[in-house]
């Protein structure tokens, strides 16, 4: 993937610019849509920064929807080979496309015993050093949570992934 500079981000139209990042947060371009209102950016990191806020900014509602979005780890999506390119690329990075059985029955168990619990799938910023079984670990520690604090920790992960899909793309 070639990397956009933050000035070739900055003189992009708004439509150029939500084609290129509205997949930056999971199946939720209206993220991007918010986003492009912060400019001009000055950095890599301001970018990131911009679409934080709208997440800061935005519904409880607004939220679960884009949290509802994402796909479960090693389910049903990676089999059928209809993740998004980038989940595709975070899961392979991490070895969850070539799980053992038993290990794949694990991560089916856990993601829904997780979703029964909260309404909403796990979340883990799998890049980063992440192992397969870090994941299965913070899997069943983050069960123990109560909805609340959960939803913290997935809003969490989920702008770190935008971190790393940021990073991927502009320099």
């Amino acid at each position: 993937m070639t990397q956009l500079s933050i000035d070739a981000v900055n003189a992009m139209t708004v439509d150029a610019f939500v084609d290129a990042f509205g997949g930056i947060a999971e199946h939720s371009q209206w993220v991007a849509e918010r986003a492009v209102l912060a400019r001009p950016f000055a950095t890599r990191d301001g970018f990131s920064s911009a679409f934080h806020a709208v997440l800061d900014g935005a519904t409880r509602e607004e939220l679960l929807v884009l949290v509802n979005a994402h796909p479960d780890l090693a389910g049903r999506a990676m089999k059928a080979g209809t993740l998004t390119a980038d989940s595709t690329s975070e899961q392979n990075s991490v070895g969850l496309n070539t799980l053992s059985e038993e290990e794949f029955e694990r991560f089916t168990t856990l993601n829904r015993l997780y979703k029964a619990k909260f309404g909403f799938p796990f979340i883990h910023a799998v890049r980063g050093g992440a192992t397969k079984f870090e994941i299965l670990e913070s899997f069943e520690q983050r069960l123990q949570n109560d909805i609340e604090s959960e939803f913290q920790t997935a809003m969490g992960h989920i702008k770190r992934i935008i971190r790393f899909r940021i990073e991927d793309r502009v320099s």
